[in-house]
C-alpha cells in the first residue's frame, strides 16, 4: 500500500505539491506560535516583570488563533482537491476488488507522508520566524530582552501531530464518497460531475453560515471601549462564513457564473459562451477555483477595512488598534494570512487547469485553435476573478459593518478605496496569469495521443 500511495504521489505531482506547501506552511505556523508560548513558559520571573504589558502567550495568542485557523483551512483545500484529482484511480482500485478499507487507508497512507516530508523544513522555517518576531517585540519594547526560543524539538513535533490529526481526519471525510458506493458507480462518478450540491453539504453551510452570523452579532455588540474584542470576533466571523461559501461554493458559484457570464457571451460570442458553459457545468470544479481567490480577497479585505475604520472612528486614536505597535503586528498577520491565501490559489488554479489537458485535446480534435482555447480561458479566469472577488467582498463587507457598528456605532465603515481596488488587482494578477501560463502549457503537444492517454 505504501508503494502504490508513492506511486500516486509521483503521477501526480502537481495535485501533491499543492498539499505539501499547505503542510509545510501549517507546520511552520504551528510551529513558529509553539515555539513563542515555549519562550513564555520557560521565561524566568524575573524576566516577566521587566516589562508591564501583556505576556508573550497573550501576543503570540492574539496574533495567531486566526493565522492557524487559515493554515487548516488551506490544508482541508488542498487536500480535497487532490483526493478529487484521484477520483478515477480510485474508482478503478475498487472496480479490481480493492475494498474501501484498503482506499481510505491509500489516501491515509499519502496524507501521512506528504506531513511527514515537510515537518523538518517547515518545523526549520517556523523556529527561525519565531526568532525574528520574539526579536522584533523585544526591539519594540514589548517583551523583556532575557526572553529567548529555547531549542527544543517539542514545537515541532506538536505542530506534526496536529497536522496529522487534521489532514487525517479531512482525508477520512474527503474519500467517504468514493469509498462507499459501489465500485462501477465510482467510476462512472469519475467521469462526471455530481449535478447538485448534497443537501448534507447545503445544511452543514446554513448551520456554518448561521455560526459566521452570531460571531459577527457578537462583534457588532462589543461596547467602543472593547475594540480589539471587537476585532478578532469580526476576523473570526469572517474566517467561518469563507468556510460556508466554500461548503456550498457549487450552488453559489453557479449562480454567480450565470449572472455574469451572460455580459461575457455578449461580448465574446464564441469563446464567452463555451467558457460560460464550462464553468456552469462543472461547478465544482469552478468552486475549487473560486474559493481560495474568496479567501484571499475575503480575510485582507476584512483587516484593510476594519484598520481604516478603528483609524477614523471617533476616539480611535486613545485605542491599541491604532498604535504603532499594534498597527505593526496586524501588518504581519495580514501578510502571513496573504500569504497563504495566495499560495492556496495558486495551487488551486494551476492544477485546475493542467488537469484538463485531455478536455482541451479533444476540443482541438473537433476543430477548436489554440487561440481559441486560450481565449476561452481568459473568458473563464475574468469570470472565476469576478465570483471569487463578488464572494469575498460579500463576506468583507459583512464583518467589517459588524466591527463598524461597534467603533462608531453606524454598520457603514470607513472604506479604503486605494486598497480594495489593490485587493482586487492582486487577486486578479494572482488569477488570470496562473490560469493563462498553465492553459498555454496544456494546449501544447499531440491532441491525439493526449486524447488517447493519460489525462495528466
Amino acid at each position: 500500500m505504501t508503494l502504490l500511495a508513492l506511486g500516486q504521489m509521483r503521477r501526480r505531482p502537481a495535485a501533491f505539491v499543492g498539499l505539501a506547501v499547505a503542510l509545510f506552511l501549517a507546520v511552520a505556523t504551528l510551529t513558529l506560535f509553539g515555539s513563542l508560548f515555549a519562550a513564555d513558559i520557560t521565561t524566568p520571573a524575573v524576566a516577566r516583570k521587566a516589562t508591564t504589558g501583556p505576556s508573550l502567550m497573550v501576543i503570540a495568542g492574539a496574533f495567531g488563533e486566526i493565522a492557524v485557523l487559515v493554515a487548516f483551512f488551506v490544508v482541508v483545500n488542498a487536500l480535497g482537491f487532490a483526493l478529487r484529482q484521484q477520483h478515477r484511480e480510485l474508482a478503478l482500485l475498487r472496480t479490481i476488488a480493492a475494498t474501501p478499507r484498503q482506499v481510505r487507508r491509500l489516501v491515509r497512507g499519502q496524507v501521512v507522508m506528504t506531513t511527514l516530508l515537510v515537518t523538518v523544513p517547515g518545523g526549520a522555517v517556523g523556529s527561525a520566524a519565531a526568532q525574528s518576531f520574539l526579536t522584533e517585540l523585544q526591539r519594540r519594547g514589548m517583551v523583556a530582552p532575557g526572553v529567548w526560543v529555547p531549542g527544543t524539538p517539542m514545537p515541532m513535533l506538536v505542530a506534526l501531530a496536529i497536522a496529522l490529526a487534521v489532514g487525517l481526519a479531512a482525508s477520512a471525510v474527503a474519500a467517504r464518497r468514493i469509498s462507499r458506493i459501489p465500485p462501477a458507480a465510482a467510476l462512472t462518478a469519475s467521469s462526471t460531475e455530481q449535478g447538485r450540491t448534497g443537501v448534507l453539504r447545503l445544511l452543514a453551510a446554513v448551520g456554518v453560515l448561521m455560526g459566521g452570523g452570531l460571531l459577527l452579532r457578537l462583534a457588532a455588540s462589543r461596547p467602543a471601549e472593547q475594540v480589539d474584542k471587537a476585532g478578532r470576533a469580526a476576523l473570526l466571523g469572517s474566517l467561518v462564513l469563507l468556510v460556508a461559501v466554500a461548503l456550498a461554493g457549487p450552488l453559489a458559484a453557479r449562480v454567480l457564473a450565470a449572472a455574469l457570464g451572460t455580459p461575457v457571451r455578449a461580448l465574446a460570442p464564441g469563446a464567452g459562451w463555451l467558457a460560460d458553459a464550462n464553468l456552469r457545468g462543472y461547478a465544482r470544479r469552478l468552486s475549487s477555483a473560486v474559493v481560495p481567490v474568496a479567501l484571499l480577497v475575503g480575510l485582507s479585505g476584512t483587516m484593510l477595512i476594519m484598520t481604516s475604520t478603528a483609524e477614523h472612528a471617533a476616539g480611535a486614536a486613545a485605542s491599541s488598534v491604532t498604535s504603532a505597535t499594534d498597527v505593526w503586528l496586524r501588518q504581519v498577520e495580514l501578510a502571513l494570512l496573504v500569504c497563504f491565501a495566495a499560495v492556496s490559489t495558486v495551487n488551486t488554479l494551476v492544477a485546475v487547469t493542467a488537469e484538463r489537458r485531455r478536455e482541451f485535446a479533444l476540443l482541438r480534435l473537433v476543430g477548436a485553435t489554440r487561440s481559441q482555447l486560450l481565449r476561452m480561458l481568459t473568458a473563464e479566469a475574468v469570470l472565476t476573478t469576478a465570483v471569487g472577488v463578488l464572494l469575498g467582498a460579500a463576506v468583507a463587507g459583512a464583518a467589517s459593518a459588524a466591527f463598524s457598528t461597534a467603533v462608531s456605532g453606524s454598520p457603514l465603515p470607513s472604506l479604503p478605496v486605494a486598497g480594495c481596488w489593490w485587493i482586487a488587482a492582486g487577486a486578479t494578477a494572482l488569477t488570470v496569469p496562473g490560469i493563462l501560463a498553465t492553459g498555454l502549457r496544456a494546449v501544447r503537444g499531440p491532441a491525439a495521443e493526449l486524447v488517447g492517454g493519460s489525462r495528466d
